[in-house]
């Protein structure tokens, strides 16, 4: 029984009518429905979706079991997920607003159903349902979504869509048939009926040079089973019947070429897979490991094919745990490198975010500790995620990280046939230290390789690297996993070996103005690889085309006793500017043996020639014997000239496989030198990087609280001025110099002050005031410190109380004075009266 969920929001009743109204009675499939509700109110969905569907429709209720052609339905203020096939609900944990029920549903249903779950989203508002289609599409189930045209309220397709989590999209009504039409295609996984025949490897040739065109990585040593299995999805989801067909509409549409690079890196994964291999790990496989290394010693892991990045933060977790228990106060130095191909798994991975559905795997201790609690996902803590290096690598083809104490490669060599488990394995044996750990998924196994690893516990895919010090580790991993360069490597077939058009006629012209001007046409024009890339002339006699797949080589192409001589003309070529001349070349051709002479020269100009090499042929008979050619023509073999011809070849070609050796000995030393520097940069890096951020960080720090200081700074001052203003006093603020250092507004109508005052001399201003020795009295508080006090006319008959005291600051150090001017001519007016109505 397949299960599919089901959710809507905004205008979804009418989506969902649509739906159930073109969805067969007899499906086999178990639909479960939410809808956004009201959560006060009781739903009246179960009744209305009956009218349009003759499937019974139930409310979910608590442990309900799950039935094929059924309809459940969310009741009001519950969250609804599936486990083992029944139903449960919950109370929901955020306020109303901030729910995601749809979510919920869909990432439970991950969980219960992998690749049979099937996730459909209809018309909403928000974003509900987006990041349960991811989890629905990273254990290989369908994701559907509605048209964003055909919804009344297009938000949630739209983030589906734009999440990159939709496989279907089409109107309401069609996706029944749709989804019907999958689940016929794709068998459910363990079905005992006999599926279709499925396509071969070699029939799947086409689609692997595709893949390997377009994202360089070669899929030709996975699995048959997993390949044919993830193209026939892809097939399904298109409705596309035949191979041939689809292979048809790869070669026509790029991005179903991505589409199908991601639908086989598809990963399943979650926190703490195997919960006892953990348990036994934690408890005594680190504790173990930490004791073995001195305390300074920087643990380094690789996590291989680490997919959004789950097993990388459990390993790092589990190190801290495992800490705990050991030795308490002790500082974890660790490095965890943790790798796979797909860069969309890799930036989900350091993004560090996760659904609420990870509580189901993950404990509540774990949660509070590792975890940070958003509205809608937990967020790894900065104390974890610095721990882990998170790198796209192909584990495949890129060179390995080494000097490892543990690597964890969980349910990866499944999809790998035994020919390159072979490769791998060894290969993480030279990695590790001595005693290294490997952790291997619950289905994989070591094989034969019990030389290399050591099992520490039975059933449990936990093993310690043994020493193997036959060989020495670098001509170890030479034979184990041999240079790329050493590999035979297939030509790929190009459907159309003709250039361009535009780059054709440049080619041709350019080679034909050489031919024309010095050589005769039977000649190639290689380019840096030796493929030939322009023919001129006949060159059959010289040249055929390899056995097998097409080979545009002409050391594949060249016929025998040309292929030696050749070799070395063209390495000699490339280094110099003149021509090399190759005279009488005996060549078995198919009427006997020909003698040619062979002028190889490589050219830096004209431009569209530059870096490409000519090999012109012509024959040159004269230097074949008569008798040789009687020899020939009666049948006879002159067996001693045969047998000379060959000792050269064998001659050339021994001293070919020399240099090779030597060149590729070379090679492989410098590589691996590269990469131990690489390594020793790339840890320096981090330590710099480590450092450089928590410099950051602690410049953050002082900068946040200077901005405080700063803006507390500012209010203060905004609130001294404001209380300068209210009390409408005249105050004069002077520094040790006597110079203006701050003045309020009624300060200014007396002494005649502006902006463009601030640092001029007192004596300079002008004033109102009959005070003349206001600069001595002045200088006089500033040198006594006394307060000085006077009661001044102004030149308007107005009268002032004129206060001369220290400015002192906070930390009681004299900066200055300051003249407080307060009007008393009312004062004085009222004196005067008084005086003049007094008895005398």
């Amino acid at each position: 029984m397949r299960i599919v969920g089901i959710g809507a929001s905004a205008g979804g009743l009418v989506a969902l009518e649509d739906f159930f109204r073109h969805t067969a009675c007899d499906t086999g499939m178990a639909f479960l429905v939410v809808q956004h509700l009201d959560p006060t109110q009781k739903a009246l969905l179960p009744e209305l979706l009956q009218r349009c569907t003759d499937m019974p429709v139930f409310e979910a209720e608590q442990n309900m079991a799950i039935r094929a052609d059924s309809i459940y339905v969310i009741p009001p203020n519950r969250e609804l997920r599936v486990q083992d096939d029944t139903l449960r609900l919950e109370e929901p944990a955020q306020p109303r607003g901030l729910r995601l029920p749809i979510n919920v549903l869909f990432s439970s249903l991950a969980s219960a159903q992998n690749e049979r779950a099937i996730a459909v989203v209809l018309s909403g508002m928000g974003s509900d349902g987006t990041l349960g289609l991811q989890a629905i599409k990273a254990t290989g189930g369908l994701s559907v979504v509605q048209t964003p045209s055909s919804a009344q309220f297009d938000a949630m397709p739209k983030s589906a869509i734009a999440a990159g989590c939709a496989d279907i999209v089409a109107p309401a009504d069609e996706l029944p048939a749709r989804i019907l039409a999958y689940t016929r295609r794709v068998p459910e996984p363990g079905d005992s009926a006999t599926p279709a025949p499925r396509a071969t490897l070699s029939h799947l040739d086409p689609i692997l040079s595709l893949l390997l065109q377009h994202t360089r990585h070669d899929f030709s040593l996975y699995k048959p089973t997993t390949l044919n299995r993830r193209i026939e999805r892809r097939m399904a989801i298109h409705g596309i019947a035949e191979l041939k067909g689809y292979i048809r509409f790869l070669e026509d549409n790029e991005q179903e070429v991505e589409l199908l690079f991601r639908e086989l890196l598809i990963g399943v994964t979650q926190f703490f897979r195997d919960q006892d291999t953990w348990a036994y790990l934690i408890e005594t496989g680190l504790p173990e490991l930490l004791a073995s290394v001195p305390r300074e010693h920087t643990l380094r892991a690789w996590v291989a094919g680490c997919s959004t990045g789950e097993e990388a933060y459990s390993l790092a977790m589990a190190f801290t745990e495992a800490l705990d228990h050991t030795e308490p106060g002790r500082e974890l130095n660790l490095q965890i490198f943790a790798s796979d191909i797909s860069p969309d798994a890799i930036t989900v991975a350091r993004r560090g975010q996760y659904p609420l559905s990870i509580r189901d795997v993950v404990s509540e201790e774990r949660l509070a500790r590792f975890f940070t609690r958003h509205d809608s996902y937990y967020q790894i803590n900065p104390g974890i995620r610095d721990k882990v290096l998170f790198a796209r690598h192909d584990v495949i083809l890129d060179p390995p990280f080494t000097k490892l104490d543990l690597i964890s490669c969980r349910n990866l060599l499944i999809y790998f046939d035994l020919k390159l488990q072979r490769r791998i394995l060894p290969l993480f044996h030279y990695s590790l230290r001595p005693n290294g750990l490997l952790m291997l998924g619950s289905s994989e196994t070591v094989g034969r390789l019990n030389h290399l690893f050591a099992p520490l516990k039975p059933k449990m895919r936990l093993y310690r690297s043994k020493p193997y010090e036959s060989v020495r580790h670098s001509e170890f991993l030479l034979k184990s996993f041999p240079p790329l360069s050493t590999l035979f490597k297939e030509q790929p077939v190009p459907s159309n070996p003709v250039p361009p058009q535009e780059t054709l006629n440049n080619l041709q012209s350019a080679a034909d103005h050489v031919l024309l001007q010095v050589y005769s046409p039977a000649a190639v024009v290689l380019n840096a690889d030796a493929d030939i890339v322009y023919i001129s002339g006949r060159t059959g006699k010289y040249l055929e085309p390899a056995a097998g797949k097409a080979n545009w080589n002409i050391h594949a192409m060249a016929r025998e006793g040309l292929r030696g001589p050749l070799y070395t003309a063209l390495k000699q070529a490339v280094a110099q500017p003149e021509p090399v001349e190759l005279s009488g070349v005996l060549v078995k051709t198919g009427s006997g043996l020909q003698a040619v002479d062979v002028t190889i020269q490589s050219f830096r100009e004209p431009e569209a020639m530059s870096g490409m090499t000519m090999v012109v042929f012509r024959d040159a008979p004269g230097q074949v014997s008569r008798r040789h050619r009687k020899a020939v023509a009666g049948g006879e073999t002159d067996h001693a000239a045969q047998l000379q011809q060959y000792e050269r070849e064998i001659d050339t070609l021994r001293q070919q496989a020399k240099e090779s050796r030597e060149e590729l000995q070379a090679s492989n030393e410098e590589l691996q030198s590269t990469n131990e520097e690489l390594q020793s940069a790339n840890e320096e890096l981090t330590t710099s990087k480590e450092e450089m951020q928590s410099m950051n960080e602690e410049l953050q720090t002082i900068n946040t609280e200077l901005q405080t200081k700063l803006d507390d700074l500012a209010l203060a001052q905004s609130d001294m001025q404001n209380v300068l203003n209210s009390i409408e006093i005249a105050v004069l603020f002077l520094d040790l110099d006597l110079n203006v250092r701050r003045y309020t507004e009624r300060a200014s109508a007396i002494v005649s002050l502006r902006k463009s005052d601030i640092g001029r001399p007192l004596i300079e201003l002008a004033t109102s005031l009959h005070y003349p020795e206001l600069q001595q009295d002045a200088q006089h508080t500033l040198d006594t410190l006394a307060v000085n006090e006077r009661q001044v006319s102004t030149t308007d008959d107005r009268w002032f109380a004129v206060r001369i005291i220290p400015y002192r600051r906070l930390d009681n150090v004299i900066d200055g004075v300051v003249v407080t001017l307060v009007d008393i001519t009312d004062t004085k007016n009222l004196e005067s009266s008084l005086r003049q109505h007094s008895p005398s």
